[in-house]
């Protein structure tokens, strides 16, 4: 079982607990590619067996999210799981659904983003969390980050929240860009909801429940596993291949660089019509990559 597995995210579990999970369902190595905060839901794409290899691939994946920001709040750790540090009077006139259209606006392109205390980035060989749990100042360094597009979705007035979606390289942290939103219209705020819709090319309508997994391998459905996972020739479909012959494979095995004459560039690895891994041409010489058999 080797490939990618999309799963769906609910509240209240951690990226491991998932990955936890399924490595206990599936009976192999599971990892994944980023992690999402307990209270988010969303895409959380798994890397099975020798798919844990694609994890350099995938890493530098762009992200969708929808949010929701809470106006007139701001909590310890930037969202609804904090306890709230500050409050403070909504003007009405800041705010209007031109007005937040504006913002948004004006947060899209590169910039500069200061990352949440409680967040896992590792400063002095220490996360950040564990400071923020100890009550200790560290200082945080800012980092670029790039905002490809914002919409608002829906202000609700009433609620004092702020619906909105946006598309944004990796590393952005949400909880910060939902306090950056508050500063800007004249208040404070924190993030009340996160639900991620697409990391790189893989989407929300692709995933699968740890409830359809279980039983997916309670029942032995192998129709289940053969529609969900993209194996690893599937995530290389669009790369050209090379077919090699017995004395070549022999050599790309063992890891030995041969001379070719094809392009630079990741190629789909074949022995006949037998799909066994993958492998680059840089200068001209051929080295092996993921091997699957």
């Amino acid at each position: 079982m080797d490939g990618i597995l999309i799963v769906k995210k609910e509240k209240g579990c951690t990226s491991h607990d998932i990955v936890a999970k399924v490595k206990k369902i599936v009976k192999t190595k599971v990892g994944h590619t980023g992690t999402l905060d307990p209270m988010a839901t969303g895409v959380l794409p798994l890397l099975l067996g020798e798919g844990t290899k694609l994890s350099k691939y995938l890493i530098e994946h762009d992200k969708i999210y929808e949010a929701v920001v809470r106006l007139g709040q701001k909590t310890d750790t930037a969202d609804s799981e904090g306890k709230v540090i500050e409050e403070k009077e909504i003007e009405k006139k800041l705010v209007s659904i031109e007005k937040i259209q504006n913002v948004l606006r004006q947060l899209e392109g590169k910039q500069m983003q200061r990352p949440p205390i409680y967040s896992a980035i590792k400063i002095k060989g220490k996360k950040l969390y564990e400071y923020a749990r100890k009550n200790e100042t560290v200082e945080i360094p800012e980092r670029e980050i790039e905002i490809y597009s914002m919409q608002l979705m829906n202000y609700n007035e009433k609620e004092r929240t702020i619906s909105f979606r946006v598309h944004c390289s990796k590393g952005t942290y949400i909880r910060s860009l939902c306090e950056t939103i508050a500063e800007k219209l004249g208040t404070i705020g924190y993030m009340q909801e996160l639900n991620r819709v697409r990391v790189g090319r893989f989407v929300i309508e692709q995933t699968v429940t740890l409830g359809q997994i279980e039983e997916a391998k309670e029942i032995q459905n192998e129709e289940f596993w053969k529609e969900n996972i993209i194996t690893i020739e599937r995530f290389f479909k669009d790369r050209p291949e090379i077919v090699l012959n017995e004395r070549q494979l022999i050599l790309f095995f063992n890891g030995v660089q041969q001379t070719r004459k094809e392009k630079d560039d990741i190629y789909r690895i074949y022995d006949n019509s037998k799909f066994i891994g993958t492998g680059v041409i840089e200068n001209s010489l051929l080295k092996r990559e993921i091997i699957i058999i």
